[in-house]
C-alpha cells in the first residue's frame, strides 16, 4: 500500500478535531548510564521577564484561537552584540488586560532585562501568533514580521532602538481578516533581497464555531472541548516578493504557492533541503499532511511533501504537526527535519538521505519511547558541546479541562531532552518544571559558549533556562554579514569540518514553534582545537577558511572573510 493509499484510508479518522494515533510509546532500553553533562536552570523571573503571556482564559479555553499561543524570538535589534527577547501575547476575548502586548526586552549584558517595550514603539494587544526576524531593506538593522488572527504586522527597524509599522506602505495589509500563523523571510530568487512566506492556520470565524461539545470534531477523548482544527474551513499561503524599494508584491499565484490548498499550516521552515544552493520552504501541518515547496530555480515552487516522505509518518498518517526543528542529526551535511505532535502520537523524525528523499527514524532513534505530552516549539542544538546536536521540545496540552475528568493528560508539562549518544541513537531525559508552553527560541544570551532557552509559557511568565555545561568540550559559533547577499545572510549556509566529522546549518528566519533562533550558527566541537569551515551565501557564492580556532565568535562577511574573531571564556555561574 503506497503513502497515498494510506492517507485517504484514514481519512474516516475525524471524530475529534485533532489527529492523534493514540499510540502506546515504544518499549525503553536499558540507561545508557552516560550524563548528560548540560544543565538548565529557569533564570526567566530574576532576569526581568516579569510579565504573563495572556492568551484566552486560563482555565477554559471556549475557542480553538485561545489554545494554540504564540512564538518568541531571539535576536540583536540594536547591534550591540547580546540577545535581546522579543515575545509574543494573545489577549481575552472579553477584555484586554493590561499585560496583553507583545514585549521587547533588552539585553543588559549581566543576566538581566529591561522591558523596553513601549520606548521601542512595540506595545500591540491582539492575537499575535507568529516571528520572524531578518533585514528585509538591507540597511543593517533587523526588522520585524509578525502574525496574527487580524491583520499581520511589518516593523522596519529605525536603528535608533524603535521600530515603526510600515505593513500598508509595504504593500502587506490583506484584504480580508486571517489567522496567520507560519512566516519565515527567505531570498526565494536569490536577488538579495528578503521576501515573505506567510501561511493560516484555519479560516476561523467565533460567529461560525459551534462550542465546546456542539459538534464531534468538539470533543477528546468523550470530554468536551473547543472545536477543530478538524471541521472547520483550511488555511493557505502567501508568498510576497520584496521590490527593494521597501514594499511587496504578492506573488503567490504565480509561484505555485496558493494552489495547495486543504493544510492547517503552523511553523514555516525556509532551507535547502536537497542542497541545490536555493531555498525550499517546509510548513508542519496540524492534522493535515505537511508541505514541502521544491524551489524549481524560476521563481515557482512545487509542492511534493507526500513523494518526499515528510508529509505524513511511516504509517502513512497525518499527524498534528506544529514545531520543527532542522539540523544536521549524523554529521552527514544534509539538513534532518524533527517536528513535534499530539499526545499519545509519537514526535518525528525524518533522515535526510539525499535530494528531497526523507526516512522516518523516529523507532530507530529511540524518540518513539515518548507519546505522553502535546510537543510544541523544538531544536536540534548541541547542548552539552560534544558534537553530536541533541533534540529538545517544550510541551503543553491545549484542554485544560480535560486534567480533572482524565488525570493522566495533565495540562501543564515538563521539556524534554533527547541526548544524542550518537550512531543515530538518542536517550530521553525529563526536565524537572512543568508548563503549557508553547513557542521557544535557542540562543546563547549570555555569551559563554553555550546554548540557552526562552520559552513562552501560556498565562504565565515566560522561562529563561540558563544552560551550564560541564563537559569541557569545545565550541565555535559562526556569524555571517551577507554583501551582495541579503544583509541578514538568511538561507546562507555554514558547514564545518571537525576531526572526521562535518556538520551543516543554515540561517532560519523561524524555526521551532513559529519562533527565532540566535542567528549565530553554534557548533559544538567536543574535544577538537581547530576546525575548518565552508561557507555557501545565499546567491551561491562559497568561501572556504582552514585551521580556525574554537570557543569563539568568528565573523565571516561575504567577499571579504573573517573580519573578527572574539574568545570567549565560560563564566561562573
Amino acid at each position: 500500500m503506497t503513502r497515498r493509499s494510506l492517507l485517504f484510508a484514514a481519512a474516516p479518522l475525524l471524530a475529534q478535531g485533532v489527529a492523534t494515533r493514540s499510540v502506546a510509546p515504544a518499549p525503553r532500553g536499558k540507561p545508557s548510564g552516560r550524563p548528560l553533562l548540560s544543565k538548565f536552570t529557569d533564570i526567566g523571573k530574576q532576569a526581568g521577564l516579569l510579565k504573563p503571556t495572556i492568551y484566552g482564559d486560563a482555565s477554559n479555553k471556549t475557542y480553538l484561537l485561545e489554545t494554540i499561543g504564540c512564538g518568541v524570538a531571539f535576536l540583536d535589534y540594536d547591534n550591540d552584540g547580546w540577545l535581546d527577547i522579543f515575545i509574543l501575547s494573545g489577549t481575552r476575548l472579553d477584555t484586554a488586560p493590561a499585560d496583553a502586548t507583545n514585549r521587547l526586552y533588552k539585553n543588559n549584558r549581566d543576566g538581566t532585562f529591561t522591558d523596553v517595550t513601549e520606548k521601542a514603539g512595540l506595545r500591540r494587544t491582539g492575537w499575535a501568533c507568529g516571528v520572524t526576524v531578518g533585514d528585509f531593506n538591507n540597511d543593517g538593522f533587523e526588522d520585524l514580521f509578525v502574525t496574527y488572527w487580524g491583520q499581520n504586522v511589518l516593523y522596519r527597524n529605525n536603528g535608533d532602538g524603535t521600530f515603526r509599522d510600515v505593513t500598508r506602505e509595504a504593500g502587506l495589509v490583506q484584504a480580508q481578516r486571517a489567522w496567520g500563523s507560519g512566516c519565515t523571510f527567505l531570498d526565494y530568487n536569490r536577488d538579495g533581497h528578503l521576501d515573505l512566506f506567510v501561511t493560516s492556520y484555519v479560516d476561523f470565524d467565533p460567529a461560525r464555531v459551534p462550542k465546546p461539545g456542539g459538534e464531534s470534531y468538539c470533543n477528546w477523548k468523550g470530554v468536551p472541548v473547543n472545536c477543530g482544527p478538524r471541521g472547520l474551513p483550511h488555511g493557505r499561503s502567501w508568498l510576497y516578493r520584496n521590490n527593494g524599494d521597501g514594499t511587496f508584491t504578492d506573488v503567490s499565484e504565480a509561484s505555485g504557492i496558493a494552489k495547495v490548498k486543504g493544510s492547517y499550516g503552523l511553523t514555516a521552515i525556509a532551507a535547502d533541503f536537497d542542497n541545490d544552493g536555493w531555498p525550499d520552504i517546509y510548513v508542519a501541518c496540524d492534522s493535515t499532511p505537511s508541505l514541502l515547496f521544491r524551489n524549481n530555480h524560476d521563481s515557482t515552487f512545487t509542492e511534493i511533501g507526500l513523494e518526499s516522505g515528510v508529509a505524513l509518518n511511516d504509517d502513512g498518517r497525518e499527524q498534528a504537526g506544529m514545531g520543527v526543528a532542522v539540523g544536521d542529526i549524523h554529521a552527514s551535511g544534509r539538513l534532518d527535519i524533527f517536528k513535534t505532535h499530539f499526545a499519545d502520537d509519537t514526535n518525528i523524525l525524518y533522515s535526510n538521505l539525499g535530494p528531497m528523499r526523507f526516512d522516518d527514524v523516529t523507532t530507530s532513534s529511540g524518540l518513539a519511547v515518548e507519546a505522553r505530552y502535546v510537543g510544541w516549539g523544538a531544536g536540534i542544538v548541541d547542548l552539552d558541546n560534544d558534537g553530536d546536536p541533541d533534540i529538545f521540545f517544550v510541551t503543553g496540552h491545549v484542554y485544560p479541562e480535560v486534567e480533572a475528568k482524565l488525570p493522566q493528560y495533565p495540562y501543564r508539562t515538563p521539556a524534554v531532552t533527547f541526548r544524542n549518544l550518537g550512531g543515530g541513537r538518542f536517550e530521553e531525559r525529563i526536565e524537572a518544571a512543568s508548563h503549557s508552553s508553547r513557542g521557544c527560541a535557542f540562543g546563547d544570551f549570555d555569551n559563554d559558549g553555550d546554548i540557552d532557552v526562552v520559552v513562552i509559557n501560556l498565562d504565565e511568565t515566560p522561562s529563561l533556562l540558563r544552560n551550564d555545561v560541564s563537559s569541557g568540550g569545545h565550541w565555535i559559533k559562526v556569524k555571517l554579514i551577507g554583501v551582495q547577499t541579503n544583509r541578514s545572510a538568511i538561507g546562507s549556509r555554514v558547514t564545518v569540518h571537525y576531526g572526521s566529522r562535518k556538520q551543516a546549518q543554515e540561517v532560519l528566519a523561524q524555526s521551532s514553534f513559529v519562533s527565532v533562533n540566535d542567528t549565530r550558527l553554534h557548533f559544538g566541537l567536543g574535544a577538537e582545537t581547530s576546525v575548518k569551515i565552508e561557507v555557501r551565501w545565499t546567491n551561491g557564492g562559497t568561501q572556504s577558511f582552514q585551521t580556525v580556532g574554537v570557543d569563539r565568535l568568528v565573523t565571516i562577511r561575504e567577499g571579504a572573510g573573517i573580519v573578527s574573531e572574539v574568545p570567549w571564556a565560560a563564566k561562573k555561574k
